[in-house]
């Protein structure tokens, strides 16, 4: 394998790496400390497009972490820099919560449901069949389709939900229109995050739980990529995709004396 240069700037992914169902892993939280007072640059990554940064920032800071609002990155910020990059001051019809609608706005883009240039689809807590059957109009009127993530379900406390990937899926069944996905695994994500850091692919590493999205995405973008066992792929797993992370380490704990 070729040696890497060191590494000078950090990506994360949050769900499995820092918390695990709403408890901070062992080691997270100090983890972190070590990244913010290294001055390396940091983002800490998720494809869950409801919540804002702010949003995120006082749910971390309520389990015992200390991150600026700045070094947390969605795949609701990371659609609408996309989309204010293919067309700026663009108009779209939104399916989402705070995190997609304000990161929308930020980017100068009309939220509409007259002839809207795009049809974007986020995570939400309550999917409206309204709403849904208004998007499949659009897109069958010409509209284009993006989706802020793939994911097939999401976490709660009471098992998994349906997340933007499930929903996204009938809506192309029923329109013929797969949409462009914007959130991990795409690259895409990781070349954004990249970005509003200033960082290099050839000095940064992507830290995450999954071997599907994580691993995958900081691979094709050209990162270090580090899988941790604290969330859905274990060794095990990771042994059976045709790809493989730079290395396995039990926790992001392991990583504290790196940085």
């Amino acid at each position: 394998m070729t040696e890497r240069k060191r590494i000078e700037s950090w990506l994360t992914d949050m769900d499995g790496v820092l918390v695990h169902e709403g408890v901070p892993v062992p080691g997270a939280p100090e983890f972190v400390n070590k990244m913010k007072s290294s001055g390396k640059p940091f983002l800490i990554l998720t494809n869950n497009s409801i919540y804002t940064p702010r949003d995120l920032q006082a749910r971390l800071n309520r389990v015992g972490f200390d991150v600026p609002e700045q070094s947390i990155w969605t795949s609701a910020l990371a659609t609408a820099q996309f989309l204010a990059d293919q067309r700026p001051g663009g108009t779209a019809y939104v399916i989402g919560e705070a995190g997609l609608t304000t990161a929308m706005h930020a980017a100068g883009y009309v939220l509409t449901e007259f002839d809207p240039d795009y049809v974007v689809l986020g995570e939400t807590r309550t999917y409206s069949f309204e709403a849904i059957t208004k998007a499949i109009r659009l897109i069958d009127s010409g509209a284009k389709f993006i989706c802020t993530n793939p994911d097939a379900t999401g976490p709660s406390n009471e098992g998994a939900l349906p997340a933007a990937g499930s929903v996204a899926a009938m809506v192309s069944k029923a329109t013929g229109v797969d949409p462009y996905f914007i959130g991990k695994p795409n690259p895409v994500m990781m070349r954004s995050a990249l970005n509003t850091i200033e960082a290099h692919s050839e000095s940064t590493a992507m830290i995450g739980d999954r071997m599907d999205t994580d691993v995958l995405c900081g691979l094709e973008a050209g990162l270090e990529t580090i899988l941790v066992l604290t969330g859905i792929s274990d060794r095990a797993e990771s042994e059976r995709y045709p790809y493989r992370p730079s290395r396995v380490v039990d926790s992001v704990a392991d990583l504290i004396d790196e940085i």
